[in-house]
């Protein structure tokens, strides 16, 4: 298939992330049509030049783009559509999902003839926004190819990992370290806040050495003035990839004790309330403060 702007897409979440890149694709000037569970979310996207989508119309788009919450949004939304599907349609899935989820949903795709890629994404919202998000992706290499008018307008890199399942997996692996970093983090800047450290600093004071990261740059000034607006990563979102990363872990009897304990501190923040709030508030847990 070629894909270019000329290509009909269909843009299923408009979510943090989905809401961003399916902007970006607009400005270049694809068609999208957008659909959301919400459909006030789509509001904006539409003045800026979108068309609504109605689920049952989905065979009229030969790609159909995918960013939703979890397993069960994508499992939920791809049964609405399935029966809409035509052969030789691609969907790529920007979701972050298991890697067990990920390969029964491209199994069904294939019945149908259908190709199915998974392309999880990293970078955050800022990426989104900028067109510097990295992708993992798995699947069919050629059509991998075939995708690049769209992946370089939302992506600065997009590597393809192996077969379908292996995009999610290299995902998980990422946010496994993202998410027990974040901790880190956490811990990092109460405990130089108690030693009389002006904390407002360490971001800057620590960067481009070995404990510096785009994570670190990020939370570090949060936390350390406690400024947890706009919401860049939820707190749940991060958990529910860490909690991948722990059940892939045990498909394969492998002990990550250090992921494991970052999940019982996610949740247990999540549990307090902050599950929709920045993932920067995880200082408050470290400080006793929630």
């Amino acid at each position: 298939m070629r894909v270019d702007v000329n290509t009909p897409i269909a843009f299923l979440g408009m979510g943090l992330m989905g809401s961003r890149m399916a902007g970006r694709l607009i400005k270049a000037g694809f068609k999208v049509s957008v659909w959301n569970r919400t459909e006030a979310a789509c509001e904006p996207l539409m003045t800026m030049g979108a068309t609504s989508l109605q689920l049952k119309n989905i065979g009229d788009y030969p790609v159909i783009l995918t960013c939703l919450a979890d397993d069960h949004a994508v499992s939920h939304v791809f049964g609405q559509i399935k029966t809409y599907l035509k052969p030789e349609q691609i969907i790529v899935d920007f979701s972050s999902l298991s890697v067990e989820t990920t390969l029964d949903l491209a199994k069904q795709s294939a019945q149908q003839q259908v190709d199915w890629i998974d392309s999880p994404v990293s970078g955050g919202t800022a990426g989104a926004e900028q067109g510097t998000l990295v992708i993992f992706a798995g699947g069919d290499a050629k059509i991998i190819d075939e995708l690049a008018p769209i992946y370089q307008v939302l992506s600065q890199r997009v590597t393809r990992m192996g077969e379908n399942g292996t995009g999610q997996a290299t995902k998980i692996c990422n946010q496994l370290i993202v998410a027990a970093n974040s901790a880190l983090i956490a811990e990092a800047i109460a405990l130089a806040n108690l030693a009389g450290v002006d904390i407002t600093l360490l971001a800057p004071a620590l960067a481009g050495g070995f404990a510096d990261s785009k994570p670190f740059q990020i939370l570090a000034p949060r936390m350390a003035t406690h400024n947890f607006e706009p919401v860049q990563w939820k707190v749940q979102t991060l958990s529910k990839d860490l909690n991948n990363a722990v059940q892939l872990a045990k498909n394969f009897n492998l002990n990550i004790p250090v992921a494991n304990q970052a999940l019982t501190q996610l949740q247990a923040h999540q549990q307090k309330g902050f599950a929709e709030q920045d993932l920067a508030t995880m200082i408050k847990q470290i400080e006793n403060k929630s």
